[in-house]
């Protein structure tokens, strides 16, 4: 964990030098007309649902996987068998829509399929050696991380997505570090093109978005703990 840790901090912090001495070679400038606040808010939404995903995934394997005795295959495991790395890419994908020219994604998704695909075929082959009957079958219905539309139709919010607030408080710091940089980077670059005004204008949507998504996050929270009071009474 410590060296994924060191290698992804490696990656940013050159993503973030590459930024800081050739902004506008990376950075894109601001769109004209209805476009600037719909990527805005396209881009803040990925960031805020990828961090609910990671989370969920995250929380949800703390809780079940006995110290790593037991296959997860409930929760958001049911959806996608990586759950974090897709909220990771959705992360990803959100800050660039947010920050950078359109070539930049391009860019962003070859350098997550190298660092991540190499991580997921070996994590794959360990659980195929702990669990060698039961992984095989769970890999034959539920698919790597890109989710399946009628299974997302199929299941129940809570069944694929549960969410406690004490999850959330544990990754609280990263969260609103990361979410708190993008939106100064972006208010920067809106108020140094367009003036103040336009930017209180855009503001506006990102934090009409940014409420939507901790009113989200309550009610997934408050209908996770409701479900798991049913499934303690009815045991």
């Amino acid at each position: 964990m410590k060296k994924r840790l060191k290698i992804n901090g490696i990656i940013m912090g050159c993503a973030g030098l590459a930024v800081v001495f050739f902004p506008r070679f990376f950075l894109r400038g601001i769109l004209n007309g209805f476009w600037e606040p719909c990527i805005e808010v396209m881009g803040f939404s990925l960031i805020f649902f990828g961090q609910i995903i990671r989370v969920s995934g995250r929380g949800y394997k703390a809780e079940h996987s006995r110290d790593s005795r037991a296959l997860i295959q409930g929760g958001p495991y049911q959806l996608v068998r990586n759950p974090m790395y897709l909220g990771i890419f959705l992360i990803g994908l959100g800050v660039v829509l947010v920050l950078f020219k359109w070539w930049v994604v391009v860019i962003f998704i070859i350098v997550f399929i190298i660092r991540y695909l190499l991580l997921i075929y070996q994590e794959e082959a360990k659980l195929r050696g702990m669990f060698p009957g039961t992984y095989q079958e769970y890999c034959q219905k539920v698919p790597r991380i890109l989710p399946s539309l009628l299974r997302l139709l199929k299941l129940k919010i809570t069944e694929y997505l549960p969410l406690k607030l004490s999850w959330f408080y544990r990754e609280i710091g990263s969260i609103f570090t990361l979410i708190l940089l993008v939106f100064l980077v972006e208010s920067w670059k809106n108020i140094s093109e367009e003036g103040f005004k336009a930017y209180l204008s855009q503001s506006l949507w990102v934090s009409l978005t940014f409420i939507i998504f901790i009113i989200f996050v309550v009610s997934l929270s408050k209908r996770t703990s409701k479900r798991d009071e049913n499934s303690a009474n009815k045991s």
